[in-house]
């Protein structure tokens, strides 16, 4: 399962012009509606091909088969759906492939530095000998406000609360 970010107001415009499933059946075989924005479908090697946008970015599970090296033809056919599938992301997200790979590290990161921001305050509570009652039960609220939103896959929320929280032992 992959995660993509989708330009902002980019999934509006698509859904007027038929929405998710209608640009995946402009790429791909055996596209099936699952919803409003979410199809299941397959191309050439990839047997299958389930996508949906969820919270603002683009879910897909992918399954691929190696082609027959072999046989030039096998190898031609799966550069081609290599091909479809990359201007189909392009397209259903708004962004390049360097792009994607930016908003992926960027995305990690803001998961990154929300557990350190819990690691460092559990730390710090630990070692603080007279932490105000007031402030350590802020502390545990926004940390339970942190591992909730990484549990929900909400990285940009629980990065804010990460700094929130940061912000909160050192002042």
């Amino acid at each position: 399962m992959e995660r993509f970010d989708v330009k902002r107001g980019l999934i509006k415009a698509l859904n007027a012009n038929g929405g998710l499933v209608a640009l995946a059946g402009s790429y791909f075989e055996n596209i099936e509606a699952n919803g409003e924005d979410s199809f299941s479908g397959s191309h050439g090697i990839m047997t299958s091909i389930i996508g949906q946008y969820d919270n603002g970015a683009l879910i897909v599970d992918v399954t691929n088969v190696p082609p027959n090296f072999d046989d030039p033809e096998s190898v031609k056919s799966a550069m081609d759906a290599r091909k479809r599938w990359t201007q189909f992301l392009d397209e259903a997200t708004g962004y390049n492939s360097k792009q994607r790979g930016d908003k992926a590290k960027e995305w990690a990161k803001k998961a990154s530095k929300a557990k350190s921001a819990v690691s460092s305050a559990r730390h710090f509570m630990e070692m603080s000998d007279n932490l105000n009652p007031d402030i350590q039960s802020q502390a545990e609220g926004l940390i339970a406000e942190i591992e909730a939103a990484l549990e929900a896959k909400d990285n940009t929320k629980a990065a804010g609360r990460g700094e929130k929280l940061n912000k909160l032992l050192t002042s």
